[in-house]
C-alpha cells in the first residue's frame, strides 16, 4: 500500500524485527523507524536490520540521532569516533599552524569531512538520515545542548553547519537542523521539563533563529524545540502554528520536512495546562504544522506505539486530522536515491580516506 501521508516515526526494542515490529511498520500511518544504541550489535547486524526494514517497505525512512561526541549511537566495529560539534567551533578560533588543522578555513573543511564520514558510514549500513546538525547556540547554560553546539556566534554556527551539510550531501544523505528556533539559551532540559524562554521575538529571530534564515534553502528537515517562547506563543514551538507556519515557513522561507521532537519526553506533552496522551500530542503537532512526529523508547512493551497508531487512526476518522500529500512528499524526499557504497568499498574510497585525515 502506498500511504497518502505516513507521519509516524517509531522505534523497535531489539536487534531484529519481530512479528509486532513488522505489523507496526506495515501500518500506512507509519513512515519511518528511528534507531538507538540498543538496536546495535555490530555492522553486519545493523546492515541486516536495515535491509529487513527496506524489504518490508522500501519507502520507510530509517533515521538515527548520530551527531558526534556524546550523541553517537554506533561507536564500535569500524565506526569513526566523531568529535562533538563544539570541537569544530574551537578549531575555528585557533591560530593556524603547520602542525595541525586550525582556523576558520580548516574548520569548515573539517566540518565537511565530518559530515561526509558520518553520512557515508551510516549509508553503508543502510541508514537513510541522521538528525543533525544542531543549530542551537552555545550560551553555556544548557546542559542538554552543551558541546553539541558549534559556537555562540550564529554566523560561525551557520557556516560550520552548512559545511557539515555539504559533507552529508556528498555522501547522499539529507539533513535535519535542530532545535528551532533555539534551545541553547534555556537551562531546563525538555526531556524532563518544559523550558520557558522569555526573550522577545526580535531577540530570538535576530540571534538564535538566524541560522535557519540563512540556511532555509539548504536544510532538508527541521526539528522544533520543546520550549515555550512566551513572548511569541504560550505553546511550545513544536505545537505552535505561529512558529512553524508563520515564522519558519513563511517568514524564513523553509520548505522542507518538519519533525516533532520525541513525544515521549516529559516536557513534550504538556499543552495549554494539561498533559496530553500520545495520540493527542501527535494530532496537536500535526495540526500546528509538523509533517512527521516521533515517538521513541516505547517499544519494550509497545503499548504506547499501538495506542498512538490507533489514536491517530481514530482522529483521522473523526476529522481531527487529515493526511497532507505535501507532507508525504517531504518525507519521501529525505530517503536517499539509490544505495550508498558498501563498507568494504567505502574503506578504500579515496574521498573517504582523505576526509578521515580532517577529523579532529
Amino acid at each position: 500500500m502506498t500511504p497518502l501521508h505516513a507521519p509516524l516515526i517509531i522505534d523497535i526494542a531489539g536487534l531484529t524485527l519481530n512479528a509486532q515490529d513488522r505489523q507496526r511498520l506495515m501500518h500506512p500511518l507509519v513512515g519511518g523507524l528511528i534507531l538507538f544504541a540498543r538496536n546495535w550489535q555490530d555492522r553486519a547486524q545493523l546492515t541486516q536490520l536495515c535491509a529487513s526494514v527496506k524489504k518490508l517497505r522500501p519507502d520507510l525512512l530509517i533515521a538515527v540521532d548520530h551527531e558526534g561526541g556524546r550523541v553517537q549511537r554506533f561507536r564500535t566495529d569500524g565506526f569513526t569516533h566523531l568529535p562533538p560539534m563544539h570541537a569544530l567551533g574551537e578549531m575555528w578560533l585557533q591560530e593556524p599552524s603547520a602542525k595541525r588543522h586550525a582556523g576558520p578555513l580548516d574548520a569548515t573543511n573539517a566540518a565537511t569531512a565530518c559530515g561526509f564520514v558520518l553520512g557515508s558510514e551510516l549509508r553503508a549500513c543502510g541508514v537513510d538520515l541522521s538528525f543533525t546538525p544542531v543549530l542551537d547556540l552555545d550560551y553555556g547554560s544548557s546542559g542538554v545542548i552543551g558541546d553539541r553546539a558549534f559556537a555562540r556566534d550564529a554566523r560561525v554556527t551557520a557556516l560550520l553547519a552548512k559545511s557539515l551539510m555539504h559533507g552529508l550531501l556528498k555522501s547522499g544523505m539529507a539533513n535535519c537542523g535542530k532545535h528551532f528556533p533555539g534551545h541553547g539559551f534555556v537551562a531546563a532540559d525538555s526531556h524532563t521539563d518544559t523550558p520557558v524562554d522569555r526573550r522577545s521575538r526580535k531577540a530570538i529571530l535576530t540571534d538564535d533563529a538566524a541560522p535557519y534564515r540563512w540556511l532555509s534553502q539548504s536544510l532538508s528537515g527541521v526539528m522544533p524545540a520543546h520550549v515555550i517562547y512566551s513572548k511569541v506563543d504560550a505553546r511550545p514551538a513544536g505545537y505552535s502554528s505561529i512558529w512553524l507556519n508563520d515564522i519558519l515557513r513563511r517568514e524564513l522561507g523553509f520548505g522542507g520536512a518538519i519533525f516533532s521532537d520525541d513525544l515521549s519526553m516529559a516536557g513534550a506533552r504538556c499543552l495549554d495546562g494539561r498533559q496530553l496522551n500520545y495520540a493527542e500530542a501527535a494530532v496537536a503537532a500535526l495540526q500546528a504544522g509538523c509533517d512527521l512526529v516521533l515517538l521513541c523508547n516505547q517499544s519494550v512493551s509497545g503499548d504506547a506505539i499501538d495506542d498512538l497508531i490507533d489514536g491517530l487512526s481514530e482522529a483521522q476518522l473523526k476529522g481531527l486530522w487529515q493526511p497532507v500529500e505535501a507532507s508525504e512528499a517531504r518525507r519521501r524526499a529525505l530517503i536517499p536515491g539509490g544505495a550508498g557504497k558498501d563498507w568494504d568499498e567505502l574503506m578504500v574510497d579515496s574521498d573517504y580516506m582523505h576526509a578521515l585525515d580532517w577529523i579532529p
